[in-house]
């Protein structure tokens, strides 16, 4: 399958909304101090008096996404290392297989860097035989840059159950990227697998 086309693989948009005024990380720790809710949604973000961690000026990515794993319950996690070379390509041409039926969520760690990381989400098309089965769009939140207590950042996706049946058994390609409230993308990748009977 070719890549999705930006329209499939386009986040929703909610009337009304505007992606608020952006502040750096010392302007939001400064607002309105003696504010509880506040500073609870400031927690929240992960703004604290953590000395942020270093960033290599020259990299200006605002989230890197370290790595991604399918959890199943029994199972070890499948995961991709994403600092290893040729490992986004691997997840196209090396497809790994899913227990029709089971109950699986996928994983992914990562780092903010720079400023606030505004309504990071992911979104997902899968196709079979060129066909689309599902587009998904999961809201993974708003990040504060890494710190020295929270070096790293890990979501959990909602679970999710594999199709079952003789005619949901086959292969299946997908096309998924990371992309925030200012629609700029952080990752996007192709990959696939396949619905067999049994774990391979």
């Amino acid at each position: 399958m070719a890549s999705a086309g930006d329209e499939e693989l386009a986040a929703s948009k909610t009337d009304g909304f505007k992606v608020g005024e952006k502040k750096t990380v010392e302007e939001y720790a400064k607002l309105d101090q003696n504010d509880e809710s506040l500073n609870r949604w400031k927690a929240s973000l992960g703004i604290s008096n953590s000395p942020i961690l270093p960033v290599d000026p020259n990299d200006t990515r605002r989230c890197v996404i370290h790595s991604l794993a399918l959890e199943t319950p029994g199972r070890p996690d499948i995961v991709i290392d994403l600092s290893v070379p040729g490992a986004l390509e691997s997840l196209r041409s090396k497809p790994f297989a899913i227990k029709e039926g089971a109950k699986f969520r996928m994983k992914a760690t990562f780092k903010v860097q720079h400023e606030v990381l505004s309504g990071l989400k992911f979104l997902q098309v899968v196709k079979r035989k060129g066909v689309r089965v599902s587009k998904d769009e999961e809201m993974l939140g708003s990040y504060a840059p890494n710190t020295q207590d929270k070096p790293i950042y890990e979501k959990k996706f909602a679970e999710d159950e594999a199709p079952s049946g003789m005619l949901m058994r086959g292969h299946y390609e997908a096309a998924s990227r990371f992309v925030d409230d200012d629609d700029q993308e952080h990752l996007k990748f192709d990959w696939s697998f396949d619905i067999a009977k049994d774990w391979k």
